[in-house]
């Protein structure tokens, strides 16, 4: 069922069903999320379900004010409030350690809950009327590209749950930042839509975790969500080619491999004029990247794609750090730098 959350009846439909112990896809401003009753195990099962989702992989819990955060944390540290002050409602995730009463399914078994108080009205909406706070990690089938669209959602999940909430595009277009406050100075996590520098502004001292840029180290239970699985990729495997556009091209066009198509900046076009050419965003404006990107790599879904050449930023300045992140994921970190 698709919901329309500028109707009124709709966004109470959806608050419904959550009630009632459904899941119901959301919009919110950075993607798509999958809800449920952030306390009933049986509801975040049933999330974990439709979505393909590893167990140990854990989700973020949405509440509607920086005052709810001790109904699921033990603690609100200092750095908690602050941080919430200044970017709460928007796109940032804090792991604290969570009370008795988030289920271990929610956390992976962690003794640390991932907290976040989400900007989209319609999210807002539907989380004050459901009255519980909501688990809801991306309404996609896992590992696919993350959902910025209802129609995505409906692709990847229909038949899979009873309602899509559509909300229009996300204005942010990538996850969540989340910071780690359990640690000593607080862990970057996932880059997203709040950029490292906002967070030391803010925070002073703040460490990037590994896992940012590689793989999560063996053993190592993943604290958030988007660490530990390759995520965010089309069926076709992706390599990210770093370098200038002319090498990039030069080396493509030099690959003897069928089905190959390209995901570039929108500057870069036409040095790949020819080949079978997505764009996602311009060098000069990170955010059309990270709004981009999801929709592009959707785009390159295809079955006639067998190997899919991305340029990515290399800069880790705000959003690139995030829209980087998101792309080394999907080409689960394959990389080329081409020669002069």
């Amino acid at each position: 069922m698709l919901l329309d959350a500028s109707r009124a009846q709709d966004v109470a439909e959806a608050a419904s069903l959550l009630r009632a112990g459904q899941i119901v896809a959301l919009p919110t401003e950075t993607v798509y999320g999958l809800a449920g009753n952030a306390l009933d195990p049986g509801v975040v099962g049933a999330i974990y379900a439709a979505k393909g989702r590893p167990s140990d992989n854990p989700l973020i819990v949405h509440v509607a004010s920086a005052d709810d955060l001790p109904s699921v944390v033990r603690e609100v540290p200092e750095a908690a409030r602050t941080l919430a002050d200044a970017f709460w409602p928007g796109p940032l995730t804090l792991v604290l350690p969570r009370r008795d009463v988030v289920p271990d399914r929610v956390t992976a078994g962690l003794d640390t809950v991932a907290v976040r108080v989400p900007a989209h009205a319609a999210f807002r909406a539907v989380l004050d009327a459901a009255g519980v706070p909501l688990a809801a990690p991306s309404a996609n089938r896992a590992g696919s590209p993350s959902p910025t669209t209802a129609q995505h959602v409906l692709h990847d999940l229909d038949g899979r749950i009873p309602a899509v909430l559509d909300g229009g595009p996300c204005a942010v277009g990538v996850e969540s930042t989340v910071i780690d406050l359990t640690t000593t100075p607080p862990r970057l996590l996932r880059p997203g839509g709040v950029g490292l520098e906002q967070l030391r502004a803010v925070l002073g001292a703040v460490d990037v975790d590994p896992a940012v840029a590689g793989d999560l180290a063996p053993g190592r239970a993943p604290g958030s969500p988007g660490m530990k699985y390759r995520h965010y990729a089309p069926a076709a495997p992706v390599v990210v080619v770093e370098g200038t556009t002319a090498q990039a091209a030069a080396w493509v066009r030099a690959q003897e491999v069928a089905g190959v198509a390209v995901l570039c900046f929108d500057e870069e076009a036409a040095a790949f004029d020819g080949l079978d050419v997505v764009t996602y965003g311009s060098t000069t404006d990170p955010a059309s990247l990270a709004r981009g990107l999801f929709d592009a790599l959707r785009t390159l879904d295809r079955p006639e794609v067998t190997r899919i050449f991305a340029r990515c930023p290399e800069s880790d300045d705000g959003l690139f750090r995030a829209v980087r992140n998101r792309l080394l994921k999907a080409a689960a970190f394959r990389t080329v730098r081409p020669g002069p």
